[in-house]
């Protein structure tokens, strides 16, 4: 298995581009266009097809990851404000984490949301000052419908990109500054187990992995060192797709989830794969 295999070229194609720093794809079904956040802009922007992207949301309170809930809400993660949202259908937004045992989060960095509607984010410390820090770790927390917020892990050193295998059974979470991805076994409760090294990205480029997305069949499409590094469920590299910017984060999407969108500092890329992506709603 090679990156032919995946991906219709290597070759990508620019999207959208001058922007501060993009971050936080996300595909919206129902409306054929993609989301993303421009975190120093403080604002998400909408992009359709054929037409230039406009403000979406502003102020995003810096947002950074995005995605949908199962009824079709806006979850963002937001530096400024430190705290998880929800979009409401009326425009609103509700703040859905803010702190953990009376202390303020970090700066939510990144999400996914479960099939049953369970929330799982990373807080690092990358949108505040060192003396701002309340949380003793830089954690990984799961957010129950009901509210309820849990520490599931608590030794990384830069939590960020997050995303579940086919079946989610198996979560993926880069620890950027090391470099590295693990990966853990998901409980029904949604408590992680097992936790164990899935990969490390060796290259003398700056970057280490932070968005992640996986396809149908399972393999890791993560951003990282010159580019996107794509892995089997394995483990085993089958390459790296480069960018002509350090990319941050992308996103599956397009009318058949075979468009991968990847946001890189001031421009919006894309390839377009083999495979579909696993679709957020």
């Amino acid at each position: 298995m090679s990156l032919e295999r995946v991906l219709e070229s290597t070759a990508v194609v620019t999207v959208a581009d001058g922007f501060m720093f993009t971050e936080g794809p996300v595909w919206h079904p129902g409306d054929c266009c993609l989301l993303f956040s421009d975190i120093p802009a403080d604002t998400i922007y909408r992009h359709a097809a054929g037409a230039q992207a406009t403000p979406y949301r502003k102020p995003s309170h810096n947002s950074n990851g995005l995605t949908f809930d199962r009824q079709g809400r806006l979850i963002a993660c937001e530096h400024g404000a430190r705290r998880v949202s929800r979009g409401e259908a009326d425009g609103s937004v509700t703040a859905l984490a803010t702190h953990y045992q009376g202390k303020r989060l970090n700066s939510p960095n990144d999400v996914v949301v479960r099939s049953d509607g369970v929330i799982f984010f990373t807080d690092p410390p990358y949108g505040i000052k060192p003396g701002d820090q309340e949380q003793p770790c830089n954690g990984v927390y799961r957010l129950a419908p009901d509210g309820e917020l849990t520490l599931l892990v608590d030794d990384f050193d830069r939590p960020n990109g997050l995303a579940f295998s086919p079946d989610e059974k198996t979560l993926y979470i880069a620890d950027t500054t090391r470099r590295q991805v693990r990966a853990f076994n998901v409980a029904p409760d949604g408590i992680l187990t097992n936790g164990r090294l899935f990969a490390v990205m060796e290259s003398d480029l700056p970057g280490g992995p932070d968005g992640m997305k996986v396809d149908v069949e399972g393999n890791l499409y993560s951003t990282g060192p010159g580019g996107v590094w794509i892995y089997r469920p394995d483990g085993e590299l089958l390459g790296i797709a480069a960018t002509p910017q350090l990319p941050a984060n992308l996103a599956f999407g397009g009318t058949d989830w075979r468009t991968l969108f990847i946001t890189a500092r001031t421009t919006v890329y894309a390839l377009n794969t083999r495979i579909e992506g696993i679709p957020v709603l």
